[in-house]
């Protein structure tokens, strides 16, 4: 009802504006009668159809076209005050001027509606550019829901928007945008699907106020739900192919890992096996020296089972997010020495060389996980440098942290892979030679990291090198050293 008393009201102005402006020229024209030939008032009238027509559109130009010959007519051809016609001339002129009028009303109703149609093209690209921009940027499904909301709300003449959009997993998302004040206790007006041709990705409800929609703006209001589940879709299908590349990943190191660890395990267990069951045969001497080597056999491949497990279960530590180093102050010295200690047996065919100053601070370290990260790097030194090369130790203080550096003589890296020999599962040179899981660089990040460290790997004319740095401070305090207490 509202919008066809606001068309009434609109069609009774421009027509009642065309009647008074054709009434307006034909006053003056009576005034000015006796100072003007007939063709200069044909002339004249048709200025009144060329307003009408630019101001109010194609059919009042036509209807003042008609008026304007009638009022010609009637009170400027003789008979007057009478639309009767007795001379020929004056039938030719009233002829041509009602067609001049009509096609004139036409020309010019077609550009105004030209340049009208230009205008409206050029708001609706100029506003779909603009929600398209603003769109772009985004990459969650509550954020395209509030700026297509917002985008609808500045565009169209409504009181109030709300967008409901579909999440991808659980319940619906509702997002709602409006100038100002409480959503309207009314029901919405109308309610637009935000569909795409795979699904449906959400709606939008709309709350008018007291203009109503033209044609171009229905038009542009449909591209705009259009856009807005395209972009919804994206987001859907950009999530989906995450997902599904994260479950490929996952599949691909779980098989690498069963791989890997099935290899590793079964190895050192037939070795134990073997050990174990030559140890059993009455003729073996028991003190002889190949039960010495049995024995000896059995505890190193018991070492190699349990580095395994640790290494598989610091992994999983390091992934959950549950590693919390024990920090206290310790001598990096010390913990370098105790691995070596203990890998006595792995480093017969190399000699392990250190260099720790004696001015050497403390650092704030949990003693058991750093012993973890030397076992790890001499482990990995010693498969890939060659027998009875030097594996060399050293540490030096920088600012506020400590720098240990580990050089092998393996061969160089490419260093296009300097930064990816510390993620899982990665063995870059002879890793068809060399066993192990692939876990042991990748564990040593984690636990330097925990720390608050920083490790890399870099080629040197010395040797291929791993280097960490430490900090030297716990909760912001500086150790103790022996000279200070």
């Amino acid at each position: 009802m509202k919008f066809f008393n606001n068309r009434v009201v609109v069609y009774t102005y421009r027509y009642l504006g065309t009647l008074v402006t054709i009434g307006a020229m034909t006053l003056v024209l009576h005034i000015l009668n006796p100072f003007l030939a007939v063709q200069y008032v044909a002339l004249l009238y048709l200025l009144p159809v060329m307003i009408c027509t630019v101001l109010w559109g194609l059919y009042p130009g036509v209807i003042a076209a008609f008026l304007s010959f009638l009022a010609f007519n009637y009170f400027f051809i003789e008979p007057y005050n009478t639309l009767l016609v007795h001379e020929s001339q004056d039938l030719i002129t009233l002829t041509i001027f009602l067609i001049v009028a009509i096609v004139m009303s036409q020309l010019i109703g077609q550009a105004r509606r030209g340049v009208h149609l230009a205008k409206t093209r050029e708001w609706e690209a100029t506003r779909m550019y603009q929600l398209i921009s603003a769109l772009a940027g985004l990459i969650d499904v509550a954020s395209i829901a509030q700026a297509l909301a917002q985008q609808t709300i500045e565009t169209f003449p409504f009181l109030y928007v709300e967008t409901s959009v579909a999440a991808w997993a659980g319940e619906p998302a509702l997002v709602r945008a409006a100038p100002a004040g409480p959503p309207p206790a009314a029901a919405p007006a109308a309610t637009l699907k935000l569909s795409t041709t795979r699904n449906l990705e959400g709606e939008i409800r709309l709350w008018y106020g007291q203009a109503t929609l033209k044609d171009e703006e229905s038009r542009l209001l449909e591209a705009f739900c259009a856009q807005g589940a395209l972009a919804l879709e994206r987001i859907h299908l950009i999530e989906g192919e995450n997902k599904t590349r994260v479950l490929e990943e996952s599949d691909r190191i779980k098989t690498s890992l069963l791989n890997s660890v099935s290899h590793e395990l079964r190895s050192p267990l037939a070795t134990i096996k073997a050990a174990v069951s030559s140890l059993r045969i009455n003729a073996i001497d028991w003190n002889s020296e190949a039960r010495t080597e049995l024995l000896t056999t059995v505890e190193e491949e018991t070492d190699q089972l349990n580095l395994l497990v640790g290494n598989l279960l610091d992994m999983s530590r390091i992934e959950a997010g549950a590693l919390d180093p024990q920090k206290k102050w310790n001598s990096i010295s010390e913990i370098a020495k105790s691995v070596a200690a203990k890998m006595q047996s792995h480093l017969q065919d190399h000699t392990l060389q250190f260099d720790f100053p004696e001015e050497l601070p403390l650092v704030a370290t949990d003693f058991v996980m750093m012993e973890q990260v030397f076992i790890n790097l001499i482990s990995n030194s010693v498969k890939y440098a060659p027998a009875h090369s030097l594996i060399e130790i050293s540490a030096r203080e920088e600012e506020n942290s400590l720098r240990v550096r580990l050089v092998n003589q393996s061969p160089a890296v490419p260093e296009e892979y300097l930064d990816h020999i510390f993620d899982k599962f990665i063995r870059i040179t002879q890793a068809d030679k060399v066993t192990g899981t692939g876990l042991g660089l990748s564990i040593c990040r984690g636990i330097i990291e925990a720390h608050g460290g920083k490790i890399w790997a870099e080629n040197t004319p010395a040797g291929f090198s791993f280097c960490f740095t430490l900090p030297l401070t716990l909760n912001g305090a500086l150790p103790v050293t022996p000279k200070d207490a």
